[in-house]
This record gives structure tokens, C-alpha cells and sequence, in this order.
């Protein structure tokens, strides 16, 4: 399961009875979606009913990102990232394999035009989302657990 909380309160607002074994889950900037992950299943939410609006068919991620338009959602597997669509569900594209180990981390631009990956392989990298190539690569000489994109 996964608990929504209100800030202030303290108050579980929802609880979505959600796929077992979740890894990750993202919030839409509007704060209409959610979206879970697992080795076995992504799921998109409707926030306020706590239904499920779709199934991301094919998904195999232990790491998601939604970009700030609400339009993309990012999964991070293994070791490849795919990009979908919000609002039908279907992949968009697989960004070329860039890591040699799990994607465990992944961050969108604000502007959605780079893709920021963490990787057990002790990599970051940074991605062109429109056309999949690797922009850079940091070396880091630790697994990377976490990324984020400051938003400037």
C-alpha cells in the first residue's frame, strides 16, 4: 500500500491499495496522478478517488519521475530508461542502454528536456529526452541511490 498524508495535520488523507512490492512512486506536479513502480508493474492513480487509471503495459522499473507538465512518466529498470505517456499509457521510447547496472534513481528537468539517471554502476547520467542520447556522464565511485535537478 501507499499512504497520502496531509502536511499539516499529519492525517492520512488516501491509502491506494497498490501492487505488491513497490519501489518507487512519483506525484504529479498538479497533484492529480501517482504513479508506482515495481520489477513487475507500473501503475498510474487518480490521486483524489485512490482508482487505478491505468496499467503502463511492458513496465519493469524500480525507479519513476513524472516531468512537471504531467505529460511523461520516466521508469529506470535494470538498465534501460523508458518514457511514457501519462495519458494513454504507451511507451514512448527506450533510451539507449547507458548503464551497466540498475537505474536506481531518476529526476526530470523542469523544463522536460534532460533526464537525470542513478545507477548502481557508480554513474550519473544526463539524458536528451527528445532524443535519447546520452548528454553526459559523471562518475561518482559509489552506487548512486539518489538524483535531483535544482530548478534553475
Amino acid at each position: 500500500t501507499v499512504k497520502i498524508w496531509d502536511m499539516e495535520t499529519g492525517a492520512v488523507v488516501r491509502t491506494l491499495k497498490i501492487h505488491l512490492n513497490v519501489s518507487s512512486v512519483a506525484i504529479s506536479a498538479d497533484g492529480k496522478r501517482v504513479v508506482s513502480g515495481s520489477y513487475h508493474r507500473g501503475v498510474i492513480w487518480d490521486m483524489e478517488t485512490g482508482m487505478e487509471v491505468r496499467t503502463l503495459a511492458g513496465f519493469g522499473g524500480i525507479s519513476v519521475a513524472i516531468s512537471t507538465d504531467g505529460k511523461r512518466v520516466v521508469s529506470g529498470s535494470d538498465y534501460d530508461i523508458e518514457i511514457w505517456d501519462m495519458e494513454t499509457g504507451a511507451k514512448v521510447r527506450t533510451l539507449a542502454t547507458g548503464h551497466s547496472s540498475q537505474v536506481s534513481s531518476l529526476a526530470i528537468s523542469a523544463d522536460g528536456k534532460r533526464v537525470v539517471s542513478g545507477s548502481d554502476d557508480t554513474t550519473v547520467k544526463i539524458w536528451d529526452m527528445e532524443t535519447g542520447a546520452v548528454v553526459r556522464t559523471l562518475k561518482i565511485h559509489l552506487n548512486v541511490s539518489s538524483v535531483a535537478i535544482s530548478a534553475d
